[in-house]
């Protein structure tokens, strides 16, 4: 085969595919961000007439970002502009699923991230959040969730999982879920025992000490 016919079959196929993928993954999060609206409606009212103190917002953020607030946290769902494959050691290569066409490997991404709302809103840069899931989708609408906790053991059967609406919802859930039970943690007395002259004179500005939920937090698969 020429080095044309090479470069032809490889657009034809793997550039193609990958086109696909995005447009499939861009859908999605369209579809999330109306899942997200809908449900930050729904928790919003029902809120208002227990405590209307306990800020519940929906703050999209433009094609590849979407925040919600929920008391004193923020979700940040950002889809990635790229189409990714995994290592040929990672476990979704050893399916048939993906060893009968080896393109359904190729994947967008959603990222969830955690942060505190304090953090965004007093606009403290060196705070930290945490990523606590990322969305995987195929050309298929195939899809798993790598991540914390329930997040990366309900939504992992690569082989016979597609994404809906209702499947987007409970991953959405499953988020809020382990937010809410992943409280603020006071850091070691050391590693905050030092403070430099900026940093003192400017925080009761813009707070620039630096504050986490769990200072060194790692997901499980980090440790190994």
């Amino acid at each position: 085969m020429s080095e044309n016919k090479k470069i032809l079959e490889l657009l034809k196929t793997k550039s193609s595919t990958k086109q696909e993928v995005y447009r499939i993954t861009q859908s999605v999060f369209k579809d999330l961000n109306k899942v997200l609206k809908k449900k930050v409606e729904q928790m919003s009212s029902q809120m208002q007439n227990h405590d209307n103190s306990v800020e519940i917002e929906f703050n999209p953020k433009g094609d590849f970002e979407t925040q919600i607030k929920f008391s004193g946290d923020v979700l940040i769902f950002h889809m990635h502009s790229n189409i990714f494959d995994f290592p040929p050691s990672h476990e979704i290569h050893k399916t048939s699923y993906v060893k009968e066409d080896k393109y359904r490997s190729f994947c967008g991404v959603i990222h969830i991230y955690n942060f505190l709302s304090d953090s965004l809103k007093y606009n403290r840069l060196n705070d930290v959040g945490h990523l606590i899931g990322r969305i995987f989708v195929n050309k298929e609408s195939h899809y798993f969730v790598e991540g914390e906790k329930q997040l990366g053991f309900l939504y992992n059967d690569f082989v016979n999982q597609t994404i809906n609406s209702e499947k987007l919802d409970e991953i959405i859930d499953s988020s809020i879920l382990f937010t809410l039970n992943f409280d603020l943690h006071t850091p070691k007395f050391n590693d905050v025992s030092l403070v430099n002259v900026h940093q003192i004179l400017e925080m009761n500005s813009n707070q620039k000490l630096k504050t986490s939920k769990s200072l060194g937090f790692k997901f499980s698969y980090e440790n190994k």
